[in-house]
């Protein structure tokens, strides 16, 4: 079963301010000039004795109402609003600002919020943020994408079924099934040893009372974790029917990315990740620990990289020591609860890639460059400042103006300079290291690559320089130089390299002759199978990674109270179900020098507050990525896929000992002839409380039991409960 492991989090606490905040959005509306804006509002309540309030959004134009008011960007994402309103010592004070768009997802409230206080050192509060409940809060003019009640009881409608999972209907499903005369009472597994050609492949047999596994020694608890979680616990000691098991993959990289950069996960809880990623036969982790907002690893040698990098707060002095915050925190750098804080030592890692080796799971590493490097860039810009000036990744007198697809405007290593090469080797080198002490194999180092804002050097003379000498005609050769010259560091050192789809599309022959055969592995992530099929046929090895089906971390519908992002859409666990290979890279790959090597999910960490967060976006999601990496040929219909997670994936893990906060879909909401019909998401478990006045169903409101009379203006809403999970509010219009 899937294991409690107790968090490891850090023992430092905030003491109150005794001041609380309630942010909530006035509505969305059109200005004067016809563009989108919306007031958010925060109302502040209790000792009113600070100059500024301290707060964390995703970047947009803003400005104050009151004049009295000043809004100043410490950094994109980080903001600071100074007024002497909040030192007035009134007993509440309502600071409003119009922000340019619209506001269709909680995800993009404020957050983060704190005082900043007269000395300049910071104070936690009470913050609340309003629920968006009302439609004049969520729809934008003319412009309303919520999933309404009618359209999801048709959903919920077409997924139902009279099919019935058997005991060897499992995510990801066996590829072959034969079941055998009789049943057996099976207790301990009886290992054969193979090796087979596919080093997957294996074989189960129950029978005379006894469980057979035939696989190599080293797939042993890859191969006897899914069972046992999927097959024998649920049994509970039961007969099972006698049965000859023959399985194996289609891909050989079946992964899932986990971005605790931006907000900070603790081993204890990626322990619980890997066993999730085994319970759905997953065999990679792709461990995403740097980005610009954050470094999470100790790397011996630069203890800059966490002492700086891996620490996020106010400060009126820029980032001399440590980082702003974004996204979440109370603006110390030293607390040590919540996610803006963090990083693992050196030895939490080994011991982590120790524990997934023995899962069956390979850890790639991913060291973000040379775009989404400020964190490093800021922590080696405290060492030169120190006096070591050998690892800086940027130069004095660069006036380059860009910005980043997440709104920096410095966060690109400037590869005319050693500096990013050495820093680069140093990490690597100390990454083989931890590898080696733990004994198990680096499939590779994952390089980024990705989203380097255009214009990131043009403002450098020393890029432009070296463009000249090298005779590099563009920033895009200029990075392409870069990424030539990190592919041959990893050769000497015999590690293979990956990146995202910016490594591999766009370069010419000569390039892609040099990268393309020490590159094991490019990320394609767009919806369209574009740049899938351009890496493949310039002969690199593309992983499946696309947004539209494999971006775990986007919102699982437009509800305004789903939590999750949604520039690429949405995506449930049908989306993943439906992201089939030859779909996704439509290309004939046997006429072409690349290939499809496997499908991977991510989870990118912008959202994630807490734990529970991390989950209720993996699960269910994780499973329809489960099958498509096991199996890259249909197998489940949507309604035996949906009785199937009911069955068997969702009791794994809210119940005992697990325990996991699962996301769940919403009830449906139809009225049919005159009648208020509702309909769960799944078949068995679970009940819909719902309200008819308007008001938001709790646990104290009617459970849904039979359809009810309508009468004109009756504001029905509902929410779905199974094992202490709640869906959002279904509304009926």
């Amino acid at each position: 079963m899937i294991a409690v492991m107790a968090a490891g989090a850090g023992a430092w606490a905030a003491t109150e301010s005794g001041t609380s905040v309630t942010w909530s959005s006035l509505g969305n509306v059109k200005d004067a000039n016809g563009k989108n804006t919306y007031t958010q509002r925060f109302t502040v309540k209790g000792n009113l004795d600070f100059p500024r309030l301290g707060f964390c959004m995703f970047a947009r134009q803003m400005q104050p109402v009151n004049p009295a008011d000043t809004l100043i960007e410490l950094m994109p994402g980080y903001y600071v609003i100074a007024s002497p309103r909040l030192q007035s010592g009134a007993d509440q004070v309502d600071i409003d600002i119009v922000v340019n768009g619209s506001l269709a997802n909680c995800t993009y409230a404020a957050d983060g919020v704190h005082r900043v206080n007269a000395d300049g050192t910071t104070s936690p509060v009470a913050y609340t943020r309003t629920p968006l409940t009302s439609k004049a809060v969520w729809a934008a003019p003319g412009k309303d994408k919520m999933p309404y009640g009618p359209a999801i009881y048709d959903a919920n409608e077409a997924r139902k079924t009279d099919w019935t999972p058997g005991v060897y209907d499992i995510v990801p499903s066996y590829k072959k099934v034969t079941l055998l005369p009789g049943t057996s009472t099976v207790k301990q597994p009886v290992f054969v040893d193979i090796n087979p050609e596919n080093p997957e492949y294996y074989t189960i047999d129950v029978r005379n009372d006894s469980l057979i596994v035939a696989c190599r020694p080293d797939k042993q608890w890859a191969v006897m974790f899914p069972f046992t979680a999927k097959v024998l616990t649920p049994n509970d000691g039961k007969p099972l029917p006698n049965v000859h098991i023959e399985n194996w993959p289609d891909f050989g990289w079946r992964g899932q990315h986990i971005d605790l950069s931006r907000n900070y996960i603790n081993p204890g809880e990626m322990h619980r990740i890997l066993e999730i990623l085994a319970a759905n036969h997953l065999n990679k982790l792709h461990f995403h620990f740097a980005d610009d907002e954050a470094w999470r690893l100790e790397i011996p040698g630069l203890p800059e990289l966490t002492e700086v990098g891996s620490r996020r707060g106010y400060s009126d002095h820029g980032e001399d020591q440590y980082l702003y915050q974004v996204f979440a925190g109370d603006g110390n750098p030293n607390t040590m609860t919540g996610t803006a804080n963090g990083y693992w030592t050196r030895q939490e890692f080994i011991d982590f890639l120790k524990r997934a080796n023995v899962l069956g799971i390979d850890v790639l590493p991913e060291i973000e460059s040379p775009g989404h490097a400020r964190a490093a860039i800021k922590a080696m810009e405290v060492r030169h400042r120190n006096g070591d000036s050998s690892y800086r990744l940027i130069h004095d007198g660069d006036t380059s103006k860009y910005t980043s697809a997440q709104s920096f405007h410095d966060n690109a290593m400037n590869p005319a300079l050693p500096g990013p090469y050495k820093f680069m080797d140093k990490v690597f080198d100390e990454l083989i290291a931890m590898y080696k002490e733990a004994g198990v194999p680096l499939v590779g180092i994952h390089i980024g690559g990705d989203e380097v804002a255009r214009g990131a050097w043009d403002g450098s003379q020393v890029a432009q320089d070296f463009m000249k000498e090298h005779g590099l005609e563009n920033q895009h050769a200029l990075h392409g130089y870069f990424v030539r010259q990190i592919a041959k560091s990893l050769k000497e050192r015999g590690v293979p390299m990956f990146g995202w789809e910016e490594i591999a599309v766009g370069h010419n022959e000569e390039f892609n002759k040099e990268v393309a055969p020490v590159t094991a592995g490019v990320n394609c992530w767009h919806v369209t199978p574009d740049a899938a099929i351009k890496a493949v046929k310039a002969g690199y090895p593309v992983i499946l990674s696309n947004v539209n089906r494999f971006y775990l971390d986007m919102a699982s519908s437009y509800h305004p109270e789903e939590r999750g992002l949604t520039w690429g859409g949405t995506v449930d666990e049908f989306d993943a179900l439906g992201g089939y290979a030859d779909k996704m890279c439509p290309v004939a790959l046997d006429s072409v020098p690349g290939t499809v090597v496997g499908v991977q999910g991510q989870l990118w960490g912008e959202t994630l507050r807490e734990f529970p967060g991390v989950t209720r976006l993996l699960l269910p999601k994780i499973t329809g990525l489960a099958e498509r990496g096991w199996n890259a040929t249909p197998t489940w219909t949507e309604p035996q896929f949906n009785a199937l997670v009911a069955a068997k994936e969702l009791p794994l893990y809210t119940t005992a000992p697990a325990n996991l906060a699962v996301h769940m879909r919403q009830p449906g909401i139809k009225v049919i002839d005159g009648k208020v019909h509702m309909n769960a998401p799944y078949a068995d478990g679970g009940e819909i409380r719902y309200t008819t006045d308007g008001t938001e169903p709790t646990a104290a409101s009617p459970v849904y039991t039979a359809p009810f009379a309508y009468t004109d203006g009756m504001d029905v809403r509902a929410r779905y409960t199974r094992n202490g999970n709640t869906s959002v509010t279904t509304y009926l219009q």
